[in-house]
């Protein structure tokens, strides 16, 4: 059975690209959410098993729902996916407890190897 996940991102461009990324590689996108509040909900509904998380979001940023998902869910399979030069973002990321993160704009190939990495 196909892994599921979870896109989140306020772009909507951005969501598309990585779907298509995401489905053309066997994953199946189960849901999209454009702000952080909207991922912790969509999270607790469909329960994917990996999600991609935008950091600068409007209402709630990447970092504090993946601080609010891992409460929900300790073993929660999460990639930051952040702009050039957002590297202490992403160090904060990974503390909250994303698994591997991807720098924007993003090749297919690294995608692809991080959700094989953290869904192994």
């Amino acid at each position: 059975m196909a892994k599921t996940v979870l896109i989140t991102d306020d772009t909507a461009f951005m969501r598309m690209t990585l779907r298509n990324v995401i489905e053309k590689n066997g994953y199946k996108v189960v849901g999209e959410a454009g702000d952080g509040e909207e991922a912790i909900a969509l999270y607790k509904e469909l329960n994917p098993d990996l999600v991609t998380m935008d950091i600068t979001m409007p209402k709630m940023d990447g970092i504090t729902a993946i601080k609010e998902i891992m409460k929900v869910d300790p073993n929660a399979k999460i990639i930051v996916c952040s702009a050039m030069g957002q590297k202490p973002m992403v160090i904060e990321a990974l503390s909250a407890g994303a698994k591997d993160f991807l720098v924007k704009p993003f090749e297919s190939e690294r995608v692809v190897e991080s959700l094989r990495k953290i869904s192994s």
